[in-house]
């Protein structure tokens, strides 16, 4: 989830502005900044209002906490996988996931290699994570280069494990 609301980024309504849209307008408006998650987003809209884009967020955690474990991996795998082929995120994730960036360097060759090594590690830690968990591993990635990603995914799958091995696992599947 975003820390903020950016009015003006990728269209997004100002907190004041949600608080006042319909319940069906405030789930449209409100989708993006939670990837479309259904079950969040239609409660964050009865939960209105909230003047401030902190109480909204607030409002956010607190609901995702009180979801159930189904729910939760919902609201989880709303997000696109690190490293998601640009064509298949929104166009905020576009941009967190550095894929602008990617477009200005695929001008350098020499790079190209680089991000290919970089996909396919993702691709593969991805795999291995949603193997074992059951669920997407979700980081807020905050426009870091997905290189820097590859570490935390590799730590915190490990940390997980060690902790107890299933991070929520449900019979979901």
């Amino acid at each position: 989830m975003a820390a903020e609301i950016e009015p003006g980024a990728s269209h997004l309504p100002t907190v004041e502005e949600l608080d006042q849209m319909s319940a069906p307008e405030f789930v449209e408006a409100g989708a993006p900044l939670f990837e479309g998650a259904p079950r969040v987003v239609g409660r964050l809209a009865a939960a209105r209002p909230f003047g401030l884009a902190k109480a909204l967020f607030d409002r956010a955690r607190t609901i995702a906490a009180a979801m159930t474990p189904n729910e939760q991996i919902e609201l989880i795998d709303a997000h696109p996988r690190l490293g998601a082929p640009p064509a298949s995120v929104s166009a905020r994730s576009f941009v967190e996931q550095g894929f602008d960036r990617d477009a200005a360097a695929a001008r350098h060759a020499a790079d190209e290699a680089e991000r290919q090594r970089v996909r396919a590690e993702l691709d593969r830690l991805n795999a291995e994570y949603e193997a074992r968990f059951g669920f997407r591993y979700c980081v807020f990635v905050a426009g870091r280069p997905r290189a820097a990603l590859i570490a935390g995914i590799a730590a915190d799958r490990w940390a997980t494990a060690r902790a107890g091995g299933t991070a929520g696992r449900t019979d979901r599947r």
